[in-house]
């Protein structure tokens, strides 16, 4: 079955913080080593970006902006959307039907909201979804800290299966895209 790589909101403005979200550089560093592996496996690296109509992720503006430190290819997708779901009024699904995606691997910012809710929505448009593990953040809250959350999320989507497909949470070292046959 082919895999496709979801990155999500991995933006400026969401990552050059002070503070950063939890392990931000080695969560970049991870994201990068999951994209260079789809890649070599001809698997679909697609980077999502969150926009609103104003303020810091003003679709074109400086912190709408992937982060500088991600390894962005040509033939790599951009998906722009306006809701932690990926998929709401978007283009996603129509790019991963058309690529004949039969499951995804989800990566990125923020750990509860975001890649929590596309996780979820992956699993119920019927996408086995693959969350790697070390590679999603989110930023320290008053409740809990990112290390706290990112475990959270790990361990809780991980124990969905109401939706069917099932869900992992999985370290990006031991995740595997493999080559189409």
């Amino acid at each position: 079955m082919k895999s496709a790589l979801l990155i999500i909101d991995v933006q400026r403005a969401l990552f050059d913080t002070d503070p950063p979200p939890f392990e931000a550089v080695q969560v970049i560093e991870r994201i990068n080593r999951l994209s260079e592996q789809a890649r070599s496996a001809a698997s679909p690296v697609i980077f999502i970006q969150h926009e609103n109509p104003q303020g810091s992720l003003l679709y074109g503006s400086e912190g709408w902006q992937l982060e500088p430190g991600l390894l962005i290819c040509e033939g790599d997708h951009i998906v722009r959307k306006t809701t932690p779901d990926s998929f709401l009024r978007t283009k996603l699904q129509a790019l991963l039907e058309h690529a004949q995606i039969g499951q995804l691997v989800i990566c990125g910012y923020a750990s509860e909201f975001c890649v929590d809710t596309t996780t979820r929505r992956a699993a119920a448009l019927g996408y086995p979804v693959t969350l790697a593990a070390d590679a999603h953040t989110t930023q320290d809250k008053a409740h809990a800290s990112g290390a706290q959350i990112r475990a959270h999320e790990n361990a809780t989507l991980a124990d969905i299966t109401s939706f069917g497909p099932p869900i992992c949470a999985q370290q990006t070292s031991d995740i595997c895209f493999s080559s189409p046959d």
